[in-house]
């Protein structure tokens, strides 16, 4: 694809599309700083790519945006309860147990989405499709718990959907993910400085 090809694809986007994608990046840089205000336009977003993933028949990430949208809810409401006093949550650092767990389930659903997706269905690309979802709603379980490691998780879904969005000539959301991946290894660093402070915090507090 040539330069005028790339250009033609992001200036023929929709204005939905354009919406969901300034509305992502505002939720991961709200996560990022741990604002609960990231679930509002984590709404927005999701809300959107149902209708857009509809619309390209990546019907995995459809049904993913579906969840997304009770997750959001779910997160808000986990947590509203364990902010700090200026507003950012308490990072959890999670069980090794916990995040073997989670790959071993994202890598089963991808195998078994993947095939019926295949078998069943017009999805385009349906076993990337399928590992996207299964790890994505790995990842915003983590988030939603405020484990560590989710952003872990994000990064290489991120890696992956680049390419899906890309192939499927979605170049907002594909420069979207460009910017979640940076956003992402960002918000790992972060998390892990936060949950670094508050560790020392706590045992510096501790009596001797």
């Amino acid at each position: 694809m040539n330069f005028t090809e790339w250009f033609q694809g992001f200036a023929g986007a929709s204005e939905l599309e354009w919406i969901a994608t300034v509305a992502g990046f505002l939720c991961v840089y709200l996560l990022i700083q741990r604002s609960i205000w990231s679930f509002a336009f984590g709404l927005v977003q999701v809300s959107i790519y149902t209708w857009i993933f509809y619309d390209v028949k990546l019907y995995s990430d459809m049904a993913l945006q579906l969840f997304y949208i009770g997750f959001q809810f779910y997160g808000w409401f986990i947590w509203r309860r364990s902010q700090q006093e200026h507003g950012e949550v308490i990072v959890n650092r999670g069980s090794t147990v916990e995040y073997t767990s989670w790959m071993g389930a994202v890598i089963i659903g991808t195998i078994i989405v993947g095939y019926f997706m295949n078998n069943n269905t017009d999805a385009s690309l349906p076993y990337p499709d399928a590992f996207t979802t299964c790890a994505s709603l790995a990842a915003q379980w983590l988030l939603s718990h405020k484990k560590l490691l989710n952003w872990a998780f994000w990064i290489v879904v991120d890696i992956v959907a680049i390419g899906i969005y890309w192939h499927k000539q979605l170049y907002p959301t594909s420069l979207l993910y460009l910017c979640f991946l940076v956003m992402a290894i960002i918000g790992q660093i972060q998390w892990y400085t936060s949950w670094r402070n508050t560790t020392n915090t706590v045992s510096n507090a501790a009596p001797a």
